[in-house]
């Protein structure tokens, strides 16, 4: 057995819905633009979206605090139907994935400083400063699809300190998960603990410091989070467990 210099950190893991099972997460891919946001677009754009990466650490469990992360003026929320594969491959047949690759669902917000995210674009660089910082992908439990199934309708919803921001419905994917895990197969070769977080719908916006944001998709999961101060110091991911605009 090769010596490690130091040891390994723990795996990040969610906890399963009704188990004491726990989840490992390997890579989170977080999918673009997939709902409409004004009458105006496509129902069914020509191309996929597009996509990109946050850590498997930033994971972690939707509820307590949410830390303000540093760097930022501008902290959004974006809600989200996060898929978890329970089995890999790559080109995978669309009309496999349900039965086959799919393990199950839970409700993530994906986290953005929006304003690094928007000097990014101008300046035409990688957006990873903008979404893979710490405790950026919260996740509720994870809910087996041999429980819940595989969604096709329900809504998905957030609000802040009460007051609704977000609200669509997983029928309104432009690009079902079925294709968008097919999708993300021609391009990565899938494995056993991805998350896939499928998109969010308009009304992304600013949260603020002492904000109370809830949120989740129908039938899979909801949350509530309080949003810590601009200034406290952040602490290291928990090891235990979300085209934005």
């Amino acid at each position: 057995m090769t010596d490690l210099v130091f040891p390994a950190p723990a795996p990040t893991t969610l906890p399963v819905a009704g188990s004491t099972a726990a989840f490992p997460v390997g890579r989170v891919y977080c999918i673009g633009r997939n709902y409409r946001w004004s009458v105006d677009e496509q129902a069914r754009p020509r191309e996929m979206p597009a996509w990109f990466m946050k850590p498997a650490s930033a994971v972690v469990p939707a509820h307590g605090l949410l830390p303000y992360p540093p760097g930022t003026a501008d902290f959004c929320h974006e809600i989200e139907l996060v898929v978890a594969i329970g089995r890999g491959g790559r080109d995978i047949d669309p009309a496999l994935v349900e039965a086959h690759h799919i393990w199950g669902y839970a409700a993530g917000l994906d986290l953005t400083r929006r304003d690094l995210q928007q000097q990014a674009k101008r300046a035409g660089g990688p957006w990873e400063a903008a979404k893979a910082f710490d405790h950026s992908a919260p996740c509720t439990r994870l809910v087996p699809a041999e429980v819940c199934g595989h969604p096709r309708q329900g809504a998905v919803w957030l609000a802040v300190n009460g007051i609704e921001r977000q609200r669509a419905d997983v029928s309104d994917l432009m690009w079902p998960v079925a294709e968008l895990v097919a999708m993300l197969s021609r391009s990565v070769t899938l494995a056993p603990g991805d998350l896939i977080f499928t998109g969010t719908p308009a009304g992304v916006g600013a949260l603020q410091p002492g904000d109370i944001v809830s949120g989740g998709v129908a039938e899979i999961g909801q949350f509530s989070m309080t949003v810590g101060s601009a200034h406290a110091q952040n602490h290291s991911p928990s090891p235990t467990s979300g085209d934005s605009p």
